[in-house]
């Protein structure tokens, strides 16, 4: 089945539940940015916690998540929506290491730790929602929990886990997030402490083939949890040449006229899909006489 994302409630309702495969989706992200085994680790980690993230909200809002750890592989930025679409960039695609002492791709040392993970919600206000907290151990999953505590008060267990092939493909990408709502007891923080000890890495789990209802089952079990609904995950990116002419037009008129005396037009790269774009000289000169 394609990559998809399942939420639930569980423990008597004192708990939200998701968990999501996205290893089609993150091995497109990889693939249009060329990226290593551990800068494509990192970045896919990223996208997954953003999907995750989206799928906790409505309509037409969206999310986007910033990592700027002070590592090499520079900042990872993914945002995402309702509708289970997202897209990512990291700043440095291609940086790569030996396994850690755990032997496992070292995406902490990539990421950093000297920074902050930053959340911006597009929830239809004026103002956007933005948290912000620092990195606590730049593998990325640990951030996003911390995150949730620190920043919207919401004790959360945050798993993310990406294998990578020899070639550079995606071998199982996904997640799952358990939040504690308002009201829980204390035999169900002590039952998340001891499940999540316990608990296989997610990775491995969508690597054995397990679903995203298995993953659920697996972490609290299958008579513990409700379902609430379903909904397919994939890469979109919504850049166009319309998008990219808006952005041109914000310069000044001298930046677009060496465009078109020096190049003959100008051409336009996306930062999340790498989709080329060449805008001719007519179409660069109407953005000065308009």
């Amino acid at each position: 089945m394609s990559d998809h994302l399942v939420r639930g409630l569980g423990l008597d309702d004192e708990i939200r539940i998701l968990a999501v495969d996205t290893t089609e989706t993150i091995n497109e992200a990889v693939s249009r940015h060329g990226a290593y085994p551990t800068a494509a680790a990192a970045l896919g980690r990223t996208m997954t916690a953003a999907v995750l993230m989206g799928a906790m909200l409505k309509n037409e809002e969206k999310v986007t998540a910033t990592i700027e750890g002070g590592g090499p592989i520079g900042a990872i930025v993914a945002d995402s929506n309702a509708n289970g679409t997202v897209r990512g960039y990291l700043g440095n695609p291609h940086v790569h290491f030996d396994l850690n002492d755990s032997g496992k791709l070292d995406v902490k040392r990539a990421v950093g730790t000297e920074g902050y993970l930053r959340v911006v919600k597009d929830i239809g206000l004026k103002e956007h929602f933005t948290g912000s907290t620092e990195i606590v151990s730049g593998e990325i999953g640990e951030d996003f929990s911390y995150y949730f505590y620190a920043s919207e008060q919401v004790p959360s267990i945050v798993g993310l886990g990406v294998l990578v092939n020899p070639d550079n493909t995606i071998k199982a990408a996904g997640g799952f997030i358990i939040q504690v709502l308002p009201g829980a007891s204390e035999e169900t923080f002590d039952f998340l402490d001891a499940r999540a000890k316990e608990m296989e890495p997610v990775s491995k789990q969508i690597d054995k083939g397990l679903s995203p209802r298995e993953i659920i089952n697996e972490a609290i079990g299958e008579k513990n949890w409700r379902e609430l609904g379903e909904m397919p995950v994939s890469f979109e990116c919504n850049c166009s040449k319309e998008r990219f002419l808006n952005a041109i037009s914000a310069l000044d008129p001298s930046e677009i006229m060496s465009m078109i005396k020096e190049d003959g037009g100008a051409e336009a790269d996306c930062h999340f899909c790498r989709n080329k774009v060449w805008i001719e000289k007519e179409e660069l000169q109407e953005l000065i006489t308009h």
